[in-house]
């Protein structure tokens, strides 16, 4: 089972955090809740994080956290 605090959280590095913040915070798992398709839409088109595309190994972690039930 795949889990935020786990899995999740450790991909977003400091500067992404940093970037999104006025929108919302990326270590919280409540607003990555709240927006996570919006984020995973993001990650899948390689316009999050704004540096660089992820590789699809960790987009698929994203995917397959959502698709789990988001478990923190």
């Amino acid at each position: 089972m795949t889990s935020y605090a786990a899995d999740v959280k450790p991909l977003f590095r400091e500067r992404d955090r940093e970037s999104m913040l006025s929108h919302f915070d990326l270590w919280s798992y409540d607003d990555v809740v709240q927006h996570k398709d919006a984020i995973l839409a993001r990650l899948a088109a390689g316009t999050m994080p704004c540096d660089g595309l992820w590789p699809s190994e960790q987009v698929d972690v994203v995917r397959g956290w959502i698709s789990q039930g988001t478990q923190a």
